[in-house]
């Protein structure tokens, strides 16, 4: 499946946004990328400019092509309660974004070959489909064979993060679901409502 593999500095730019993380060139230009850089004048962005924007974001963030969004927000819009959170809480629930806050990858896109490589299980199951939609309750962990591999014991070892709604053992390299996070536990700098109204017109 197609991935966005180009320079990520300039994605973050674009959006004016570390949504890859950490990003020194970022805050060296911290401008939108193009031929005339900061000097170029720009139009008042209209209301579905930054509507459209905002969901670019969020699928550049979480490494997400735009039929798997829009499938993701359909679920959301069937869902009880705000459409906005539920679409948040799918996209947390992804089995490549939970193995990525779980530090067991440092980052999405390795979070997603470590999936499709095999190297992580749910319930004790192999699971290779990083679109995969974990509920709470369900174990997610890394395959015996696969525990000694570098890139996830750099990972665990340089991990610092915790989230209220994942929980970590570290001798068994395993980690639970508790729930679906609340809006204000989801770090991403997202506005989730301006996506909301891009798809309602």
């Amino acid at each position: 499946m197609a991935r966005y593999i180009g320079p990520r500095t300039k994605i973050a730019r674009k959006f004016g946004d570390p949504i890859y993380g950490a990003d020194k060139n970022l805050e060296k230009r911290n401008y939108p990328p193009g031929q005339h850089g900061q000097n170029r004048r720009r139009k008042k962005q209209s209301e579905y400019g930054m509507q459209l924007q905002e969901k670019q974001k969020a699928k550049y963030t979480y490494g997400i092509l735009e039929k798997q969004f829009r499938n993701v927000f359909d679920k959301a819009s069937r869902k009880k309660g705000i459409t906005g959170e539920n679409l948040l809480q799918l996209i947390e629930a992804r089995l490549d974004n939970t193995v990525f806050r779980l530090g067991i990858a440092p980052s999405r896109a390795a979070a997603r070959q470590l999936v499709s490589h095999r190297h992580i299980t749910v319930n004790g199951q192999v699971v290779n489909v990083p679109s995969y939609t974990l509920v709470p309750g369900e174990v997610v962990g890394v395959r015996e064979k696969s525990k000694s591999l570098e890139v996830i014991t750099d990972s665990l070892a340089s991990n610092n993060k915790s989230f209220s709604w994942l929980e970590w053992n570290k001798d068994t390299l395993e980690g639970k679901i508790l729930n679906y996070p609340a809006r204000d536990e989801i770090p991403e700098n997202i506005n989730e409502t301006l996506i909301v109204e891009l798809y309602s017109k």
